[in-house]
């Protein structure tokens, strides 16, 4: 049986629950909280990172973009042309660098810093880097997610979807990283009527009922993380 490691609020192991989901398939989860770094699962994967795929063949594919690839060279062409990573060269390309703005840039402007500092730390020992938050970061974070929005934006304002005429990775890479800055009520919706209706497409989607029947322990989402309405 295929297994994915995740992390229910890790906006990586997102991005992966949501590409599974659009392609119907179930693989089993294991939680896998990030800042453990358990052995076996060191073993596996070193660099530590999240989401680890284990496919029903035994091999181990590790990280968000490497995942990508992997689901489009062994299940892409079944989805003709609903493939997440299309057929044509320059889609592909602008689907690759949209993949990277969102699971590398906006990771590391927005999305680690909020999960990191909000949530991570409030069940991390002491000795882990556990604590009271940065404020700091959160600021930081919250000033970085207006241009990340204006973009979203701006792409949704001359085409379809963020790479083209058709959903892709990057709309899934997109969503899935604003879903948890949106659970911690950090993303200003008000500022971009535009990225808001896209984003409204987007969480309306079957695909993404599990990510928003998620919740931290004590607590609570922002009031329109799970409203369709919003």
């Amino acid at each position: 049986m295929a297994i994915l490691h995740s992390y229910p609020f890790c906006p990586q192991s997102r991005f992966a629950r949501l590409v599974f989901a659009e392609l119907g398939l179930e693989p089993d989860v294991v939680e896998e909280k990030p800042w453990i770094r358990r052995i076996p699962f060191l073993e596996i994967n070193p660099a530590g990172q999240l989401p680890l795929f284990v496919d029903d063949n035994g091999l181990a594919v590790a990280g968000p973009l490497g995942l990508a690839e992997y689901l489009d060279e062994t299940r892409g062409e079944d989805l003709r042309d609903r493939r997440f990573l299309p057929q044509a060269l320059p889609q592909r390309v602008e689907v690759r660098r949209l993949l990277d703005w969102f699971l590398v840039k906006f990771h590391g402007e927005v999305s680690d810093y909020l999960a990191t500092e909000k949530i991570y730390k409030r069940f991390m020992p002491i000795e882990m880097g556990g604590g009271p938050p940065d404020m700091g970061a959160i600021r930081a974070a919250r000033t970085n997610v207006r241009y990340h929005l204006k973009y979203i934006g701006f792409l949704i304002s001359k085409r379809n979807w963020l790479a083209g005429d058709q959903m892709t990775y990057a709309d899934l890479a997109a969503a899935a990283h604003l879903s948890v800055v949106d659970y911690l009520g950090d993303v200003p919706w008000d500022e971009d009527e535009t990225a808001k209706h896209w984003y409204a497409r987007i969480k309306s989607r079957p695909s993404f009922r599990a990510l928003l029947a998620d919740r931290v322990p004590g607590m609570a989402p922002a009031g329109q993380y799970d409203d369709l309405d919003f």
